[in-house]
């Protein structure tokens, strides 16, 4: 009978350059943890949502399977006038959630009424202000960076994944990493957004900046967002470079490497004593070098490990040891987007939290000391720095923040997630992401952002009947009538 191991004992020094390929693949490969993919799912998923039709709508759930609706209708508007004349004929008592690409983990979108998808509004344009591009709401984050290169233009950043919709990826405040760059909202010059009245809002620095500050990161809940003017760049080339570290050392150099570089973060890989670093910097040589990702089989290998031997974390650790090879280091260069997202295929669910930048080091530690008291854990952990911003409900909000996530299978428990994982980013001042499993409700939320009850108070001037609320949003925002 074939030992479990001999798989990975045949092949030897490839299996030592997997590990490593792994944090290679988008940062990291992309993938040292499996990730959401830029993959069929959302594509899948908004082909259902555009095909359904108002009599027979499909049913609707995000891209790890955890959050599901059946909606009464399902409404895909070919423009902003269409969808603003929909809400102002729309029954009274409606409501209605929009839904991008379903990548939140938690209770954003469900509802048993309207379910509006962004899809045909999209693409890009540059905006009549120097230095800044018009982007329709419901424009996937991957095409807005093609349209943007093939206008000599792109993002000053990117988060990993960009499959979401750029209204969507705002409204949660999704981020990338880099200590002097912040998340993608916080870019954002001016918005358009219809009000559950129908009535089409614009809102800017010089044009109602509060509405602007606290429209940026909103949840879904002051308006859907149609459009945005944006900050740009240049189009740029980063190159990047991975490498495997001891994890206690490379976290105490994490700081240090954070300042040095573009981009810096790390994924630590549970039961190995190994972290991958991943470093960005701007490129200038116009090189193309490309990688072979193979962050699925790197995935694979983890779980095996996991499977096999979780039974003894000592062996585990050791074997690791063996297949991984410290001394390999990774590179790649080429347009900034095509390095800094990826493709994650393997599905699972995820918790994240923003602390403050002084508490990175301190909450990691403790965060990976509750994870390898878990035998089933095999996902790396993700660590990254972003900048302070000045929306209301930003994570970031006028603070430097390090964002740790952490994953589970979506095949598999999670809830050590919320019990075990966190408490631990609460103890620390973290403040969870949008779109990531988290048990806070209002009262928590407002002791974290000091602009929390202006927010409270804009929204009920904006939709006093909570057109554009759901359940979950009720509960995170307080609303009780």
């Amino acid at each position: 009978m074939t030992h479990p191991l001999d798989s990975l004992r045949r092949r030897g020094a490839a299996s030592r350059r997997l590990l490593l390929r792994a944090g290679a693949g988008s940062a990291l490969g992309a993938a040292l943890w499996p990730g959401l993919a830029r993959a069929q799912a959302p594509a899948a998923a908004a082909a259902a949502v555009a095909s359904a039709s108002p009599a027979a709508p499909a049913p609707w759930r995000n891209w790890s399977g955890l959050q599901q609706c059946q909606p009464r209708r399902h409404f895909v508007p070919a423009n902003e006038a269409e969808l603003a004349q929909a809400l102002r004929d729309a029954p009274a008592g409606t409501t209605l959630r929009s839904v991008g690409a379903g990548h939140s983990f938690t209770p954003l979108v469900p509802t048993d009424q309207w379910l509006v998808s962004l899809d045909r509004l999209s693409g890009v344009a540059r905006a009549p202000v120097a230095g800044a591009a018009l982007v329709q709401g419901g424009t996937r984050l991957s095409v807005v960076s093609r349209q943007l290169d093939a206008l000599g233009l792109a993002l000053p950043n990117l988060p990993d994944i960009d499959v979401q919709s750029y209204a969507g990826a705002i409204s949660t405040g999704t981020h990338g990493t880099g200590r002097e760059l912040p998340a993608l909202h916080a870019e954002v010059q001016a918005l358009r957004l219809v009000t559950a009245r129908g009535e089409v809002v614009e809102c800017s620095a010089s044009k109602n900046p509060e509405l602007l500050a606290a429209a940026r990161v909103s949840l879904g809940s002051l308006g859907v967002i149609t459009q945005a003017q944006v900050r740009v760049v240049p189009a740029y080339n980063l190159h990047r470079h991975v490498w495997l570290e001891p994890a206690m050392q490379l976290l105490e150099r994490a700081p240090e490497l954070a300042r040095k570089h573009r981009n810096f973060e790390f994924y630590y890989l549970p039961f190995t004593g190994y972290a991958a670093g991943i470093t960005h910097d701007v490129d200038t040589s116009a090189e193309v070098l490309t990688v072979q990702a193979a962050d699925e089989d790197v995935l694979r290998d983890l779980r095996r490990l996991r499977d096999w031997l979780g039974f003894s974390p000592a062996l585990r650790r050791k074997v690791a040891g063996w297949l991984i090879d410290p001394k390999q280091t990774e590179d790649a260069r080429n347009r900034a987007w095509r390095l800094l997202a990826t493709q994650r295929p393997t599905r699972f669910n995820e918790t994240e939290y923003h602390v403050p930048a002084e508490a990175g080091l301190a909450c990691v530690k403790e965060v990976i000391a509750a994870l390898e008291k878990r035998s089933e854990v095999f996902f790396p952990l993700e660590f990254r720095f972003v900048a302070a911003d000045d929306a209301w409900l930003s994570p970031f909000y006028q603070r430097a923040s390090c964002s740790i996530a952490v994953h589970a299978a979506a095949d598999e428990a999670h809830d050590y997630l919320l019990s075990e994982i966190g408490p631990i980013f609460q103890r620390h001042g973290g403040r969870p992401h949008w779109g990531k499993l988290h048990s806070l409700g209002a009262a928590q939320l407002a002791t974290l952002y000091p602009r929390f009850k202006d927010f409270q108070a804009l929204r009920r001037d904006m939709d006093p009947e909570g057109r554009l609320l759901n359940p979950h949003l009720r509960s995170l925002l307080g609303v009780t009538a």
